[in-house]
């Protein structure tokens, strides 16, 4: 049998090793472009140079893979920054690499094993795991002094939070439960200018409980880390050895040998401002420059990011009336939860189409609940 070059082409392209090179090419050359941004924005000397060793790195895996890929007869394809390294580049461009370092620490962790599975790329996985740890070290924060510093490795694992992933989820829980309000009501058949009435109502409403919830979480974890300091200051003052005693047997249960844990926390205790920062951080997880925060700074960024999420279902009610606010309403919510989604998928490790869909659909459903129920209990009413 006789088979074409385009047939043979396309067999070669489609194969599931070529398919493999090419997610795996495509995903370092998206890291590269990441770090690349890093480095970019970064004006911390050390950690800079970090970022481009990081690029450095994940290009020299790129071009592994670009060769096998020239080895099997496929040329150099075209590259396009994914949807996750477009994004993330720009918000590191608007508010620096603070803002979604987090963000990038947990997708490095996700992916740390990726290529645990493929026993061509051996000599990669050991590789991807040491610049998660970096990544992660970078995204625990500094922490003064050098003493301290060496056992830095061991400290902090990837925060669960960030202001990120805050921004998003507040925002959401903004548009998700004034779209869903909103829908209860129209769901009534009530007129527009109720509806209206009713959605900025649930704004306002919505966005001050949610500040009022986090200026009372932050100011409570304030008092509560400040009277822990407190304890903890007055413990170093009168027990210093048994202050000592305890912070060797955390940086053992964090894997230190014997000798350097004894080491680390004997140079620790010769000062005991450095002392008290190392106690708070490692025995009550606390730090000390940050407190839980400022909880005016937290508050109005909750009113504000959740006025924003709530606002999507709410703007065609302004303009519109009848059932084109209604159409209005649900498409440009439906075009939010889209956003949204995608955006999720930076700090959850799913792809941004599967992310935006599930948001899509999730949060459909409930709106359709709250419709139905507005209907029959409107209905029930009249």
């Amino acid at each position: 049998m006789v088979t074409d070059c385009h047939t043979q082409d396309h067999a070669v392209k489609h194969s599931p090793n070529i398919q493999r090179f090419l997610t795996n090419w495509r995903d370092e050359m998206n890291s590269a472009a990441l770090y690349d941004a890093l480095a970019a924005a970064e004006v911390e000397p050390t950690r800079k140079e970090i970022f481009q060793q990081l690029a450095e790195s994940e290009r020299s895996h790129a071009r592994i893979w670009l060769h096998r890929l020239d080895a099997n007869g496929v040329t150099m394809p075209r590259f396009s920054f994914d949807f996750k390294t477009r994004l993330l580049r720009q918000l590191i461009r608007w508010f620096g690499p603070g803002f979604v370092i987090n963000s990038v620490a947990a997708a490095e962790f996700a992916d740390r094993n990726k290529y645990a599975g493929q026993p061509d790329a051996a000599e990669l996985s050991g590789e991807e795991r040491g610049h998660a740890a970096i990544v992660q070290a970078i995204a625990s924060g500094p922490i003064d002094g050098p003493t301290i510093a060496e056992a830095e490795p061991w400290h902090n694992g990837v925060s669960s939070g960030n202001d990120l992933r805050a921004a998003v989820l507040g925002a959401n829980d903004g548009l998700v439960s004034n779209f869903c309000l909103i829908m209860g009501v129209a769901g009534a058949g009530v007129a527009a200018h109720t509806v209206l009435l009713t959605g900025v109502a649930g704004l306002l409403a919505g966005a001050m409980s949610m500040a009022l919830g986090e200026w009372l979480s932050v100011t409570n974890a304030r008092e509560l880390a400040s009277s822990q300091i407190a304890k903890e200051a007055e413990e170093l003052e009168q027990t210093p050895e048994a202050e000592k005693h305890e912070l060797i047997l955390i940086y053992r249960a964090k894997g230190l040998p014997k000798a350097d844990a004894e080491r680390i926390a004997n140079s620790i205790m010769k000062d005991k401002t450095v002392a008290l920062d190392a106690l708070t951080r490692e025995e009550l997880g606390i730090d000390p420059k940050e407190m839980g925060g400022n909880p005016w700074r937290a508050a109005s960024t909750s009113f504000v990011l959740f006025s924003l999420g709530a606002l999507m279902p709410v703007l065609p009610f302004l303009l519109f009336n009848g059932w084109l606010a209604m159409a209005g309403s649900v498409v440009l919510s439906a075009l939010a939860l889209l956003l949204v989604g995608a955006v999720t998928s930076l700090f959850n490790g799913r792809t941004a189409g599967f992310s935006a869909l599930r948001q899509l659909l999730t949060a459909g459903v409930c709106a359709a609940v709250t419709f139905g129920m507005g209907h029959v209990f409107g209905a029930a009413l009249s």
